[in-house]
């Protein structure tokens, strides 16, 4: 009897460090990528004039590091150098803003996403998020709304209108 409780413990004492192990490894790997990216386009960046894509990637690696500053610097070239996909940027610089708790300028930026791409459903769900930091419930309703008439299951929208319904009610 001991022995088997002595086995079922080291057994899940052995999954729990694999699991933990390959958790490591993972973030190992996520944070090498990220890095790379990082080593390969800042040098090229700081010799010559990049494409708005590589402001964006670069601009992008660093919204995941946490780094919103320099994120927000290189999306902001991004948009000086034009290009397609700008609406994107907007959205991204608009998340740079909202995790900095700029939401005003999260506000604005989210709007010119939606301008350039008026059904861009992740820009418009971001939009109802940040009226919803600032307790502008009804702005932030109509937002999930117009995602649920464009996009009928997406998830965080049904979620975060029907969460609003209960407190408008």
């Amino acid at each position: 009897m001991d022995s088997l409780l002595a086995i079922a413990y080291l057994t899940t004492l052995v999954t729990i460090l694999g699991i933990l192990g390959w958790l490591v490894v993972r973030q190992i790997y996520k944070s090498r990528q990220l890095e790379s990216v990082i080593s390969d386009l800042q040098p090229k960046l700081q010799k010559e004039t990049g494409t708005p894509i590589d402001y964006y990637k670069l601009g992008s690696v660093y919204l995941n590091k946490k780094l919103y500053a320099k994120a927000i610097s290189e999306f902001e070239k991004s948009l000086k150098s034009g290009g397609e996909g700008m609406a994107e940027v907007h959205n991204a610089l608009g998340f740079a803003y909202f995790s900095q708790q700029q939401f005003d300028l999260a506000i604005r930026k989210y709007k010119e996403a939606i301008a350039l791409q008026p059904e861009y459903v992740i820009a418009i769900n971001n939009l109802g998020h940040v009226y919803e930091k600032k307790k502008l419930i009804p702005q932030a309703l109509e937002s999930y709304q117009r995602v649920l008439e464009i996009a009928p299951d997406n998830e965080t929208a049904k979620r975060r209108a029907a969460s609003l319904q209960k407190r408008v009610s």
